[in-house]
């Protein structure tokens, strides 16, 4: 049923105390109603495409969507064809003219008015309109009434019409907003499932970020350990991730003894030998899924995951050194120290690794001391 009545000849539109505009209002909340159950834009534009004539008793209503600076005519709902589909300048359209001056445009003769472009009305039934922008703050898009005779929409009417625009803004943001939520609820679901498998996923990642860092020139080149910056990087992964996890670990700070020697009386060729031993040490001494770093020189660096006591590290290490030693005939030895990472550890890691190099000093002076 229309709301209103149109025409020259025809009765007017009550005031905004008449039973017109009660009637208008209650209208409109059941438009209020169903625009809160969209879900999508074309859902909107079709609840409004209808309520915008049925409000007005207009001939025709189309809905508009403000474009990269052009009026998109989006959807229509009219006694004959409008321009659905068609795109026009912001500056030569009177729908771009509500949204540029964010204020309704009530136009009683499209042919006295200078806004109206006649060549792209001549077509069509129109004779009279009603504007208004969707949002007035920052307009999206614009509500159109149109008319087939000359009339002029009484202020309650326009009144009425923003109101709808109003409301239409407000969907059109809860879409987005419920597409947000859509995309949270699926991330986290997936991010549920994922964690059925997270260990695989860990391992996986792991060999991932290894590989990147390789490509990024992470790599120590002589023994194919993490250098310093890659060691940081993937250390400081590692350690972050057992703090939110609640897993102890480990820092080992390793120093060689004696490579000046060996460099001075072999040569350097004999010094890089005795570092890819060391680093043949380290691999078989600790774990895939530990980072494992040449900072430079003769100094080393490994962090460790879990609960393992530095017992069990020192012998480890002591058996791969006579294992390589023996094999390679080499004369590896290595001065350590470790730094145990409690879960709820509240230093940062690069303290906890001078403290680890501190400690590896303590070994070494008391290897040097007489005894």
């Amino acid at each position: 049923m229309s709301l209103g009545l149109n025409g020259p000849g025809g009765p007017q539109p009550p005031g905004p105390h008449t039973a017109w505009y009660v009637h208008a209002m209650e209208h409109l909340v059941d438009v209020v109603q169903q625009l809160s159950l969209a879900r999508d834009l074309p859902r909107i534009m079709d609840i409004v495409r209808h309520a915008g004539r049925e409000l007005t008793g207009a001939d025709g209503a189309t809905f508009v969507l403000r474009d990269n600076g052009k009026c998109y005519y989006a959807e229509e709902n009219a006694i004959a064809p409008l321009w659905k589909g068609h795109r026009f300048p912001l500056e030569t359209c009177i729908s771009g003219w509500a949204m540029l001056n964010r204020q309704p445009a009530v136009i009683r003769d499209i042919y006295q008015d200078p806004r109206i472009p006649i060549d792209a009305y001549r077509p069509t039934f129109v004779r009279s309109l009603a504007m208004v922008p969707i949002r007035t703050m920052d307009p999206i898009g614009a509500i159109g009434n149109y008319w087939a005779q000359i009339y002029e929409p009484t202020p309650e009417q326009v009144k009425v019409l923003q109101a709808l625009a109003d409301v239409t803004a407000i969907a059109m943001e809860n879409v987005d907003v419920f597409a947000n939520l859509e995309r949270l609820v699926k991330e986290r679901t997936a991010e549920l499932e994922t964690a059925n498998s997270r260990l695989k996923d860990e391992i996986t990642l792991r060999r991932q970020a290894e590989e990147q860092a390789r490509r990024q020139s992470l790599t120590d080149d002589l023994t194919g350990l993490h250098n310093r910056r890659g060691f940081m990087l993937m250390a400081e992964q590692q350690f972050e991730a057992g703090q939110r996890a609640k897993v102890p670990g480990w820092i080992v700070f390793v120093d060689a003894d004696g490579l000046k020697a060996v460099n001075d009386t072999q040569g350097h060729e004999a010094g890089d030998r005795l570092l890819r031993g060391i680093a043949r040490v380290l691999r078989t001494s600790f774990r895939e899924a530990d980072v494992i770093g040449r900072l430079g020189g003769d100094e080393f660096a490994i962090y460790a995951a879990g609960a393992v006591g530095p017992e069990v590290i020192r012998r480890r290490l002591d058996d791969a050194i006579a294992a390589i030693n023996r094999r390679e005939q080499l004369s590896i030895s290595l001065s350590t120290g470790l730094v145990q990472c409690h879960p709820d550890e509240t230093r940062p890691f690069e303290v906890l690794l001078r403290a680890a190099d501190n400690a590896m000093y303590v070994q070494k002076e008391a290897k040097r001391a007489p005894s």
